[in-house]
């Protein structure tokens, strides 16, 4: 018998009474939509004329060159607006907002594109928004945080924890709990209770679907392998969605942070730090000790620091669907600089977990392979992270200057 909202043995919806007619309401909302044809029409019709929908493949051919194996390809999700794929799914929710009539939204952010997305579609749906973000992640992404405000969001830094992205969950959850009348909690990835894994992951398909069609339409074939780096795994499960019924591998990205064997990471499905339990409403693999408290994470990628992971990834890697694996801070840094300089890309630190990988792979594989990166978001949000571990002096004394000036 399937469990409503489990996958394998992942999934499900841990919650508190009070949230239980709530999160009925949501998934009475998104059945009735999945269900109807023409909501699908409008939201793609939406994201092509709002959001540059759909965005394309670019042959990497100088990457290629460069490395002398398999054809890299990338599927440019930095030029979805607000830079990231974090607007497919907020647009989509957005459309769910509105047939259920509330007029507030709020969500978390990390790294601060689905803060930024969130906001976007609150000013063009006339929500009122309010954004949870970790003490931690609003030093280091300043520039979306300004964004934010500009487009007329309450951002609220969270002091709690470890000040990071589990962190501002958590404040999100609370405040839906006093505001549920009137207010929807945009969930930014693929995890929490159903049923956020599936509709966010439905929502993102739209970068799979294209992608295999555009593979199919300039190509005449589909790529052997499909890189994607995994936070939560909202783009993951996007650019993975359109490929699972083919015979082609799929590999998930992690932050391996300062290494697997550090203790300093947030890979929960290719390291042994991670086991199976419940937190934030539904139950996946964690970064937790043996009491269940959850460890603290690290990760140069403020969107990849996340202590959990998507029940369906989790499930996926069960079954053997999806390979996962980590690339470390150093490689990741060491992957945006050759990606930067051999195609003039910028790709996010996040995305450039999945460029560090494909870039040790290709090399190994036939010249007449294909391998698809998704290129997530773009980097322009990370540049002070960036300039510190370029070890640029001029750009690291502005960075110490632009502080104070914040800390003042």
């Amino acid at each position: 018998m399937i469990k409503r909202g489990y996958y394998g043995d992942f999934g499900g919806a841990f919650l508190p009474e009070i949230l239980v007619a709530t999160f009925d309401e949501l998934e009475g909302v998104y059945n009735e939509a999945r269900h109807d044809p023409s909501f699908w029409r409008e939201y793609e019709r939406l994201m092509a004329a709002y959001s540059c929908r759909p965005t394309p493949i670019t042959d990497a051919q100088n990457l290629t060159d460069h490395f002398g194996g398999a054809r890299i390809f990338i599927k440019r999700e930095d030029l979805n607006h607000t830079g990231a794929h974090k607007a497919n799914n907020v647009m989509g929710q957005g459309l769910l907002v509105k047939r259920m009539g509330k007029t507030r939204v709020i969500a978390e952010t990390g790294a601060g594109q689905h803060g930024v997305a969130t906001a976007t579609m609150a000013a063009r749906f006339g929500f009122d928004c309010t954004i949870y973000m970790g003490e931690v992640d609003v030093e280091r992404q300043r520039p979306n945080v300004f964004w934010m405000e500009q487009l007329g969001a309450t951002v609220v830094p969270v002091t709690d924890g470890t000040r990071i992205l589990k962190d501002a969950i958590n404040e999100a959850f609370r405040d839906w709990v006093s505001h549920m009348d009137s207010t929807h909690y945009v969930l930014g990835t693929a995890c929490g209770p159903h049923p956020f894994p599936e509709m966010v992951s439905w929502f993102q398909s739209i970068v799979g679907k294209e992608a295999r069609g555009q593979f199919l339409e300039t190509e005449g074939r589909l790529p052997d392998r499909v890189f994607a780096c995994v936070g939560g795994g909202s783009n993951a499960m996007g650019i993975f969605s359109g490929f699972f019924d083919d015979d082609v591998e799929l590999v998930g990205v992690e932050a391996a942070g300062r290494g697997l064997d550090s203790g300093e990471h947030a890979s929960r499905l290719c390291s042994s730090d991670a086991s199976v339990g419940v937190a934030q409403g539904y139950k996946t693999y964690f970064l937790q000790d043996d009491d269940g408290q959850m460890r603290e994470t690290h990760s140069i990628a403020a969107g990849l620091d996340y202590v959990g992971v998507s029940p369906i990834l989790s499930d996926l890697k069960e079954n053997g669907r999806v390979r996962f694996e980590g690339a470390t801070d150093k490689e990741v840094i060491e992957a945006l600089s050759l990606t930067m300089k051999k195609e003039g890309l910028i790709p996010a630190l996040e995305s450039a977990h999945a460029f560090a990988r494909a870039f040790k792979e290709a090399p190994q594989m036939s010249t007449d392979d294909i391998i698809l990166i998704n290129q997530s978001g773009r980097g322009d949000k990370d540049i002070f992270t960036i300039a510190d571990a370029f070890n640029d002096p001029k750009w690291k004394q502005f960075i110490i200057e632009k502080a104070k000036q914040y800390h003042a």
